[in-house]
């Protein structure tokens, strides 16, 4: 039987939780905010993340990083069996990994069918592989957390950018499947869209700033720029037993401008 964190301590202690695309951006604040939570976190990336694992045990937690390609089932497996000879188990999975910050706005009829795939590969096809990867995990231990991470866009529309906007949704899709099919061995998968979310990449991008970046703002209800840790409350709420009869769900988090 699952055994609940004691009152008073923190609400991930003991629970071990997966990461990717952890070494920096958004992905990197999920990783702070899970551990301060108490939970072992391991922080998976094809980028070297050691930086925001030092941080985390310096703070007093738990973390490891794992070099990991979510467009290589090989490479996705063996993150998994990091993390199991690490921690032992795995309770949350974060599909955080995806291009996004670099991509460039552009009408569908420019976007180059190389790029479309290469979106298309990391964003959905990597979610696939890591949801697969820990699935037989979580079934054995009858628990666990899958939280992928889609986008506003997909709610409103978002010109071009129907690459991305179309890999999203189709993470949506996926978490409303996975939900279904996993439900019987209390595993709940969920879906955390966030609205523009000034991260570096964001930030350094120039096309999302000026007047794209100011529309944004003000279609929220909330009239704000939104940056990472404005996401992580959530994402803790879905990682933690206060959602454990949760599933299926989307959550936007983006200050009102999406209201479904």
């Amino acid at each position: 039987m699952n055994q609940l964190p004691k009152e008073n301590t923190p609400r991930l202690a003991n629970r071990v939780a997966i990461v990717t695309g952890a070494a920096q951006g958004i992905g990197e604040t999920y990783a702070r905010a899970l551990a301060q939570e108490g939970a072992s976190v391991v922080c998976a990336d094809v980028l070297d993340a050691t930086g925001v694992v030092n941080q985390i045990i310096e703070k007093g937690g738990r973390a490891v990083f794992v070099h990991t390609d979510v467009t290589s089932r090989d490479s996705v497996e063996k993150m998994v069996g990091s993390a199991l000879q690490a921690f032992g188990r795995i309770d949350v999975l974060v599909n955080n990994a995806a291009i996004f910050g670099n991509l460039a706005l552009k009408p569908f009829e420019q976007i180059e069918s190389t790029e479309w795939d290469k979106v298309m590969s990391v964003n959905v096809r990597g979610s696939f592989e890591c949801a697969r990867a820990v699935s037989p995990v979580m079934r054995q231990q009858r628990y666990g957390k899958i939280i992928n991470i889609a986008s506003g866009t997909v709610f409103k529309g978002t010109p071009l950018f129907l690459h991305y906007v179309t890999s999203k949704g189709a993470v949506v899709a996926m978490a409303r499947c996975l939900a279904r099919e996993l439900g019987n061995d209390n595993i709940c998968v969920n879906t955390l869209a966030p609205g523009l979310t000034l991260s570096a990449n964001v930030s350094t991008n120039p096309d999302w700033q000026g007047s794209i970046a100011s529309g944004i703002v003000s279609s929220r209800c909330i009239k704000r720029d939104q940056v990472p840790d404005d996401l992580t409350g959530t994402l803790i709420y879905l990682a933690s037993a206060d959602s454990d009869f949760v599933t299926g769900q989307v959550i936007v988090v983006d200050g009102g401008s999406v209201t479904h």
